[in-house]
């Protein structure tokens, strides 16, 4: 029989799976990928290795499952809810600025990490590709919606939109209005707006 959803078993092995993903990343982080092993995972969530094994047979595992960890820790559907829920393609727009500046502060340290990924790293590749996809079907479907209801300026196509929209999100474009020029996120939120609405909306 499978046990209840409230069964103590299940809460704590719920504990210990989000132990693990949470130390997951902060290796990731702090050390980058390649200090990434199921003996430094364990020793860092303080289980034993085979505890490990029990949740995520592989190194493989353990990667695939952190992106749906950290999107769920930072709150990630909540921030694209208003994008989606967003009563028209401009506003839609406005609200995908807003997330970007609200969510992206969260995730530099991770950012960072991904852009150290060692490209001979399979599973470092395999979870930066997971992260650029998510991403991109993102701006397509920003871009679609503007070209659906005839607000994508020219010359812009869905393709050549949701590629640029991509672009914009580079960890190395908030990096360096944030952090060396010193941008609070008002001013960040308010220019980006400017430039967003002036080069893709008619």
């Amino acid at each position: 029989m499978t046990p209840a959803i409230d069964d103590p078993h299940n809460a704590r092995s719920r504990r210990t799976r989000d132990a693990l993903l949470a130390a997951t990343r902060e290796i990731l982080e702090r050390e980058g990928f390649d200090a990434l092993t199921m003996a430094e995972v364990a020793a860092r969530a303080g289980v034993s290795r085979r505890a490990v094994y029990l949740h995520f047979h592989s190194r493989t595992d353990l990667v695939t499952a952190l992106f749906g960890h950290v999107a769920g820790r930072e709150g990630l559907a909540e921030s694209l809810a208003e994008v989606w829920k967003a009563p028209d393609a401009a506003e839609g727009l406005r609200a995908w600025v807003r997330h970007l500046v609200r969510y992206h502060p969260r995730l530099t340290a991770m950012n960072h990490a991904l852009s150290r990924v060692d490209p001979h790293d399979a599973d470092a590749a395999r979870h930066k590709e997971t992260v650029a996809t998510a991403q991109m079907d993102n701006c397509r479907r920003i871009a679609a919606r503007l070209a659906d209801e005839d607000r994508l300026a020219p010359p812009w196509t869905v393709d050549t939109a949701a590629d640029m929209l991509w672009s914009l999100i580079a960890t190395d474009l908030f990096d360096r209005i944030m952090v060396d020029r010193g941008w609070p996120e008002e001013r960040v939120l308010e220019h980006l707006l400017v430039l967003y609405e002036s080069t893709f909306v008619r």
